[in-house]
């Protein structure tokens, strides 16, 4: 039985199967060489609209992101920014999609981690992830590292994220 969810001027597919298990402690987060991941929340907002503003023709070049609608090439505003930081943050809390930001070794957002049901089968976990243009050098060991994280460390039999390189 597949019930369905407007959301944000997008339909999300909530099967009767969860995306992930109950008892499943979904992790806060991944250290990783010259990176760490966080759940990305509405804290993160000036921060994360900075990183993708700066590197929106990096981010539409990134393998994983062939569709051409993310980011849009006008930008948002810092206001419509903050409702898709919301959004993600609720889906985390529900346990239906969970994006991580990436931040530097500081505190500097540098991308984001997207880990959601596949559209077309909700027991495919469908893996997107971005660097901004300045450190497009992590671009790879972002990706080696949450390919790593999600083969020991997530209940996911089936994961879809773009091939290294």
């Amino acid at each position: 039985m597949q019930i369905r969810a407007r959301r944000s001027g997008r339909n999300l597919a909530l099967m009767a199967r969860a995306f992930v298990p109950d008892d499943f402690v979904v992790p806060q987060g991944l250290v990783g060489p010259g990176f760490r991941l966080e759940p990305l929340g509405p804290q993160h907002n000036e921060a994360d609209h900075s990183a993708w503003m700066s590197s929106i023709d990096h981010i539409r070049a990134t393998p994983g992101f062939p569709d051409g609608r993310w980011p849009p090439v006008g930008g948002l505003s810092l206001a419509e920014n903050l409702r898709d930081l919301q959004r993600h943050a609720d889906d985390f809390e529900r346990r239906v999609g969970f994006t991580y930001t990436v931040l530097n070794g500081g505190e500097r957002v540098i991308g984001c981690v997207y880990i959601y049901p596949s559209r077309s089968d909700a027991r495919v976990a469908q893996v997107q992830s971005w660097v901004s243009a300045n450190c497009a050098e992590l671009d790879l060991l972002l990706h080696d590292a949450v390919a790593n994280w999600l083969a020991t460390e997530w209940p996911f039999t089936d994961v879809r994220y773009r091939p290294a390189g």
